[in-house]
């Protein structure tokens, strides 16, 4: 199969495309979560955050930026989501690692946090930091 994003990249299927540097694309999503909810994406296929490389990361964050700051000049947004789902556990549903830049509208956009922050137990906390580390 095909992967969607790489079809874009190369101009087989359409895209509403609003940023481009040498590494990464940035595009609208066609599902979007709020308005002015884009997407980017290396120009390489890397199927996931945890095969990106580096620098293709590294591009495709540069530009997520500058896209988060044109939404709250130009959009008016209260603030900017950025989302990378990585395996289908985290919500990944096209295996081309990309981006999403989610504008945020206080009160008026009716997103919600995926999970209520409360306080985790401190040795379990611990454990897990120490084997991050």
């Amino acid at each position: 199969m095909t992967c969607i994003f790489c079809a874009i990249v190369a101009g087989d299927l359409p895209s509403h495309q609003i940023a481009e540097t040498d590494r990464a694309l940035a595009f609208m999503d066609i599902n979007p979560a709020t308005r002015g909810h884009a997407l980017v994406i290396p120009k390489k296929h890397a199927a996931d955050l945890i095969e990106i490389a580096p620098d293709e990361l590294a591009a495709c964050s540069a530009l997520a930026q500058d896209i988060a700051g044109c939404a709250l000049d130009r959009l008016g947004a209260d603030g900017v989501n950025l989302v990378n789902a990585c395996g289908v556990a985290a919500w990944q549903t096209v295996f081309h690692f990309h981006i999403h830049v989610v504008p945020r509208y206080a009160g008026r956009d009716g997103l919600e946090m995926p999970w209520i922050p409360t306080p985790g137990d401190p040795v379990e906390i611990a454990e897990a930091g120490a084997l991050l580390r």
